[in-house]
């Protein structure tokens, strides 16, 4: 008993400690504990500067901090529904890291690993079926792709000429459907599961993907090759020359083999004759990559190289005529190296999907989710119902559902109805309705029963993740104080005519035009534009609208710019002083660039003179805007008295 006492009062102790208050604005404690946190999260290199002189600046700065959220929260700006709307957007966005199961994200990352370790090669023939079709499209090549899987299994017929006669992969089935070698993340997930699920020799059964049906069969597998970096000189191929094009290519890669025997560098004879604009300017140098990245025929003849410096023979693609260069052979790194790379492409594909629906069945269980079966199938009955013609035709209203009020489930002791659902439809998809009913129905039905666990589960994270709770509200206390610096400081300097117009006048003085003159700039694109010019410099009354109507046209848009200003001579070197005289055009001068240019002087000004607010507004609303920022602080800490405890100051300072 007595040892628990003392365990108590120490907790205790330490309580009292860690609540130390280090200062009160208005009625406000901040704790010396939450001043260390935010103090050293912003120190310089995690090295935080623990003088005093340091710590009053940083209190000071915080303290107005504080003053501003109070402020943004009495004024409700958190009600707001735009800066309600951020938030939510950043709270799902955010929670995206936590709404997983991090067992099941490992273990298929780890799967991932496992199967890069290894390069299958596969063919495959596709029955093409749009994700979108109807039943009957649907159905039609399901039944197509079972008859063809039936024939190689059953018929014993032969794959390659199978896929040369059906397939609807273009790129392949003039191979046989050969596709090549290939490893993890590089094709969809349910190709690359019936690939790595497949053993050597046999052949799949149908699956889909969103390309359509396919059956593939699995030709080899072997240990990863890893990565390779090559160089390269192209010389590429216009198609619509055929056959000549191709010898006129090979002629030129056979000039840059002969010039390497003789001894030139193979970078320069990259500057000579490669035709790839991408790697040129950098030797022939390529992005290292691996299989399943690049054209079969171009990968095979890298991959075949061994030694750094070994040059391959021509190779043709449908880009043209290649010799490449062995730069180095990068096996492949550790699962550690490669983790955060295979993490962020996980994320990004379908097999994420079973690490969220492993934590979505936790979240189920524990919170003693039911569905009612027989409710959602008189929804989809009624669902069926809604006319597919007609002026009504694939249109639906949640009000015409208001009487099938049953629940479709059960979650966290809350029921969602049939009605529920169908709200939710018609926000998703405007009141249409299309495609086939049953899977439309099923796949909202997933999506709405997801949203409803994932909105539940968003908010518990604030409850239940400490760090997920002060990002959002850090995240919010900067929305709201950019709202807030908008109404007090940025607008309202923009906006306040009268304030702003009456700071100008205590500040005109400042602001001055020093001696020049007023008038137009005219840039000539050449010397035949400046001369049409010329001509119409000589009359008098040409408006400036006149006189680029007259000289840019359809085929010379930019013949001639115009450009009105107020120049200052200290600032204006492009003619001396004594040349600009009010009334007269100046002499043409070439610049640099081979444009010519003229100045037309209307006014000329002898003494400095006050800029007008229009011509000062840019500097004065700048200054008036801090002059706002100042006096909006000083309202708050006029408002939010700030009382530092100073023994309690004094103990952080080291």
């Amino acid at each position: 008993m007595r040892k628990l006492v003392l365990t108590c009062i120490t907790f205790i102790a330490l309580g009292n400690i860690n609540a130390q208050t280090l200062f009160k604005y208005g009625g406000n404690a901040v704790s010396k504990d939450e001043f260390l946190k935010v103090y050293q999260k912003n120190s310089l290199n995690g090295k935080a500067d623990m003088s005093e002189k340091a710590l009053r600046e940083y209190l000071d700065l915080y303290s107005l901090f504080k003053m501003k959220v109070a402020e943004a929260k009495l004024q409700r700006v958190d009600t707001l529904s735009s800066i309600n709307y951020e938030l939510t957007s950043y709270r799902k966005q955010l929670a995206k890291n936590y709404l997983t199961d991090e067992q099941m994200t490992e273990k298929i990352m780890q799967e991932v690993y496992q199967r890069m370790k290894e390069d299958v090669r596969v063919a495959h023939i596709l029955i093409y079926s749009s994700q979108f079709s109807q039943s009957k499209d649907t159905t039609e090549p399901y039944k197509k792709a079972d008859s063809i899987y039936n024939a190689l299994t059953k018929g014993k017929a032969d794959f390659a000429a199978m896929a040369a006669k059906f397939s609807d992969d273009n790129d392949s089935k003039n191979r046989g459907g050969d596709i090549g070698y290939f490893t993890a993340l590089q094709t969809v997930y349910q190709f690359e599961n019936a690939a790595y699920n497949t053993p050597v020799g046999k052949i799949s059964r149908p699956f889909r993907t969103q390309f359509g049906y396919h059956i593939l069969k699995v030709i080899d597998r072997r240990p990863a090759i890893g990565q390779i970096q090559v160089a390269q000189i192209l010389a590429t191929v216009q198609k619509s020359r055929g056959d000549e094009a191709i010898a006129d290519a090979k002629r030129k890669i056979d000039s840059a083999i002969t010039d390497i025997k003789k001894g030139m560098s193979f970078e320069d004879a990259v500057k000579k004759y490669s035709e790839d604009k991408f790697s040129v300017n950098e030797s022939g140098v390529i992005k290292q990559f691996g299989v399943g990245e690049m054209a079969l025929e171009f990968e095979k003849a890298a991959f075949a190289l061994n030694t750094p410096g070994q040059l391959s023979e021509p190779i043709q693609t449908d880009y043209g005529i290649h010799l490449l260069k062995l730069i180095s052979k990068i096996p492949l790194q550790s699962y550690e190296t490669l983790r955060p790379q295979i993490k962020k492409k996980v994320e990004n594909d379908a097999r994420s999907q079973s690490a969220k629906d492993a934590y979505i069945s936790k979240i189920k269980e524990q919170n003693g989710f039911k569905e009612y079966a027989s409710n959602y199938d008189e929804l989809l009955a009624r669902v069926l119902q809604i006319p597919d013609t007609g002026k009504r035709g694939n249109t639906f209203s949640a009000d015409d559902f208001k009487s099938m009020a049953k629940p479709l489930f059960v979650f966290n002791k809350k029921e969602y109805s049939q009605h529920d659902l169908v709200k939710f439809m018609e926000t998703l998809m405007r009141g249409r309705i299309m495609g086939l009913r049953t899977s439309v129905l099923k796949d909202v039905y997933a999506l709405y029963l997801n949203n409803v666990i994932n909105d539940y589960q968003e908010y518990k994270l604030i409850e239940e993740k400490p760090e997920f709770k002060a990002l959002m509200e850090e995240y919010a206390d900067g929305i709201m104080l950019f709202e807030l610096m908008d109404r007090n400081v940025w607008s309202k300097a923009s906006k306040d005519t009268t304030g702003l117009k009456a700071f100008y006048e205590t500040k005109k003085n400042k602001y001055q035009w020093e001696p020049g003159f007023s008038g137009v700039i005219y840039t000539f694109k050449n010397e035949a534009m400046l001369k049409e010019g010329q001509k119409l410099f000589s009359k008098k009354d040409v408006k400036d609208e006149d006189f680029l109507k007259k000289i840019n046209t359809e085929e010379n848009p930019d013949a001639v710019t115009v450009v009105h200003g107020r120049y200052e001579f200290s600032k204006y070197k492009d003619y001396p002083q004594s040349e600009l005289i009010k009334g007269k055009f100046t002499k043409p001068r070439k610049n640099e660039n081979g444009t010519y240019s003229a100045v037309r002087v209307d006014e000329v000004y002898e003494t400095s003179m006050p800029k007008s607010l229009i011509e000062a507004k840019g500097y004065i609303v700048a200054e008036y805007q801090d002059y706002l920022e100042k006096k909006w602080h000083e309202d708050l800490r006029a408002k939010y008295p700030v009382k530092v405890d100073e023994p309690v100051f004094k103990s952080m300072v080291k």
